[in-house]
């Protein structure tokens, strides 16, 4: 008996074995793969530029990046009838866009030519840990597994002034400028993450307790002032979503982001409205 019960157990580590390196391997293929299309507008940036959440994924894109054909630069090409080669992917930091290793892909900007004619990005979040601080914060109040695991095993998030803000604005400022380099007669927009708490207190969408939310608030004006001084300092067109969507925060009657009650796979990112209000503002900015 307890020969047989060692032999299933070999078996079924090895089926699992088996299954973690096909899923490898259908990940490094998907991030070796070379981009299609004409590269007349390039979209760059991390799960808020993917759209992560908003259904149908971008067929042909890594399964991994949440690339939604709803994201904002899949509007925007819509809209303005132009092609695109969307390049953005769910987890990005700005070095991914630079120097590539995020799922085995390159860097989010090598498919910028000379021919380019419209990029935009949104990207710094991750960098600062915003949503997943925020994500964090709204599981441990809850009794789910992944609650409990948060209580037993995370600390409290990182203090608003220790989350390399100075960095995170370096990085961005040396991303659009080789941007321009790349594409010297391209337009160039930085589109800041729209606004996701309130301007006080705190709402039961979003699942957390007033001062948590007022932790994560100074982080988000942070990120945003930080990403309108880079904007500046790197001659990009700045599209301020945090400003545009205050009106539209998480607990408003028309919320442009998802909470965490309501956040389904992608909790405080943009929902379809807002992704759109998104590509609506950045049209308005453009002449291509």
């Amino acid at each position: 008996m307890r020969g047989r019960k060692r032999k299933v157990g070999l078996w079924l580590l090895g089926g699992l074995t088996a299954i973690i390196a096909i899923g490898l391997m259908i990940v490094v293929a998907q991030g070796r793969r070379t981009p299609s299309g004409r590269p007349d507008y390039v979209a760059l940036g991390s799960s808020f530029a993917a759209g992560a959440g908003l259904g149908a994924l971008e067929p042909g894109s890594p399964t991994l990046c949440a690339r939604s054909v709803d994201g904002y630069p899949q509007q925007l090409a819509r809209l303005r009838a132009v092609a695109l080669v969307d390049m953005s992917c769910g987890g990005a930091v700005t070095r991914h866009l630079l120097h590539g290793g995020q799922y085995f892909q390159g860097p989010q900007v090598r498919t910028i030519t000379r021919d380019t004619r419209l990029v935009t990005l949104t990207i710094g979040g991750n960098d600062v840990g915003y949503v997943a601080d925020l994500s964090m914060l709204a599981a441990r109040h809850t009794n789910s597994v992944f609650g409990r695991f948060v209580r037993w095993f995370w600390d409290d998030p990182r203090q608003p002034a220790a989350r390399g803000y100075d960095r995170l604005r370096s990085d961005l400022i040396a991303t659009l400028q080789t941007i321009h380099a790349a594409a010297p007669h391209a337009v160039v927009v930085i589109a800041t993450y729209p606004t996701i708490l309130p301007p006080s207190g705190t709402c039961p969408v979003l699942g957390l307790t007033a001062a948590e939310a007022g932790t994560m608030r100074q982080v988000g004006n942070t990120l945003a002032a930080v990403t309108r001084s880079a904007a500046e300092a790197g001659g990009a067109i700045l599209v301020d979503m945090y400003a545009l969507g205050a009106a539209h925060n998480a607990c408003s009657s028309v919320p442009w982001v998802r909470g965490w009650t309501n956040g389904d796979i992608a909790p405080f990112h943009p929902t379809r409205i807002g992704a759109a209000a998104t590509a609506r503002a950045i049209a308005l900015q453009i002449k291509t």
